[in-house]
Formats: C-alpha cells, sequence, structure tokens
C-alpha cells in the first residue's frame, strides 16, 4: 500500500502563495506601477489622517505679518516722476522715482505699497516717498499664552490656518522660530485666581506666492499639529 503524501501546514502553503503572487508582480510592470500608486496614496492617506486626528493646539490670536520696507532719497531733491503705483510687483534694481539728479531703485523685489508726495514736492533722506514688502518675508505670527501648549510647540511642525476675512478657506505654514520672550505689551491674567500670563509669539512661514490674496495684517487663526 502507497503511503499518502503528507500535507503541507498552511503556513507553508500560505507563503508559498505569497511568493507566486509576488513573482508575478515583479514580471508585470503595470502591476508594479499599480502597487507604487497604492502605496504613495497609503502614504498620503496616512499623512491626512495624522493632520486630522494628531494633537493640535489651537491659536486663537494670529496675523499675517511682513517686514515694511521705507525708501528715501539719498540726498534732499524735488521729485520729477514716479515710474511705479500701488500694488505694482517689482524687481531688484528697478528704477521707483527720479529726485533731482538721484533715481531711486528698489532695494530688494517686493510689492510697492504706497508712494507719497507728489512729483514738484522736495523729498530729503529723512522723507520716506515709497514703501514696499518684500512677500517671501511674509509670516503667520500667532500669540500663544505661556500655558496654552506653549511647551510643545517646535520648529518644523504643520500649521492649518484660517483668514478671517476668507470664512473656512484653509492655508498650510510650518513652525519656523518661537519667541525667546514674552511680549511685552500684553499681560493676560488667569480669570480662576488674577495670576498674570504672559503671551510668546509663534512664527511660521508660508507660500505667499501661492497665495496673493493675503494682506499684511490680516487677522488669523491657526492650529499647530503637535
Amino acid at each position: 500500500m502507497e503511503r499518502p503524501t503528507p500535507e503541507k501546514p498552511p503556513e507553508e502553503t500560505r507563503e508559498g502563495g505569497r511568493k507566486k503572487i509576488l513573482a508575478r508582480i515583479r514580471k508585470n510592470p503595470k502591476a508594479m506601477t499599480a502597487l507604487a500608486v497604492l502605496a504613495l496614496v497609503s502614504v498620503s492617506a496616512a499623512g491626512a489622517y495624522w493632520l486630522i486626528t494628531g494633537a493640535r493646539i489651537y491659536v486663537e490670536k494670529a496675523e499675517i505679518t511682513t517686514p515694511i520696507i521705507s525708501l528715501a532719497p539719498a540726498t534732499p531733491g524735488v521729485i520729477d516722476k514716479f515710474y511705479v503705483k500701488e500694488g505694482e510687483r517689482v524687481h531688484k534694481g528697478q528704477p521707483l522715482a527720479k529726485i533731482g539728479q538721484e533715481t531711486l531703485r528698489a532695494k530688494t523685489s517686493g510689492v510697492i505699497i504706497s508712494t507719497t508726495n507728489k512729483p514738484g514736492q522736495t523729498a530729503g533722506p529723512q522723507t520716506p516717498i515709497i514703501t514696499m514688502m518684500d512677500p517671501k518675508e511674509m509670516r503667520l505670527v500667532g500669540r500663544v499664552e505661556e500655558d496654552k501648549g506653549l511647551s510643545d510647540i517646535r520648529p518644523g511642525q504643520k500649521v492649518i490656518f484660517t483668514i478671517d476675512a476668507y470664512g473656512s478657506a484653509e492655508y498650510y505654514a510650518t513652525v519656523e522660530t518661537i519667541s525667546p520672550s514674552a511680549r511685552q505689551s500684553d499681560i493676560v491674567f488667569s480669570i480662576s485666581d488674577k495670576r498674570e500670563e504672559r503671551e510668546f509669539e509663534v512664527k511660521a512661514t508660508l507660500d505667499a506666492s501661492a497665495h496673493q490674496e493675503l494682506r499684511n495684517g490680516m487677522s488669523a487663526k491657526m492650529w499647530v499639529y503637535t
């Protein structure tokens, strides 16, 4: 009588099946591409899930800020003409105005905020006649009370923020710095014991070029994902 061939354990059967499937996938370029896409989708989904469910710190008082650049002639003179107007984008070195024999040029690329005085008036080193800003220096700045999660905020953390003027539209930023000292102008008192609480500024970078609707001084709300 022939002895029956022993059956393979379930674990070996499953392992053999996996190897056959992987071998078929490796031989099929389309299957490999589909697998790669599936992996990318899974990673993206995991990132989105983290943003939704991860721990976050809500900052109610925030705003968009951009350093203002004021330009004035090096020597006194009569304003001859302006070559730019409010809202115009300019590049570094571009002529902005003619004052006497001097041509006032942009010190950096940016956007003209305003032009003051008029042709025919006199301007000097102490009389800025053009103000502008550099969108690359635009930042989101939030004011965080010291007992409201400040110790959990770190550079590099992701930020989602909304602008009061644009309702629920969401924007993204990344924590850049946390101020080493408290704001001197603001003191917040705890309701329970009247103990004063200090506020610290959390500054985040954002892509202003992708959102030209953002303006200096706009009020915002932000969520920092820790």
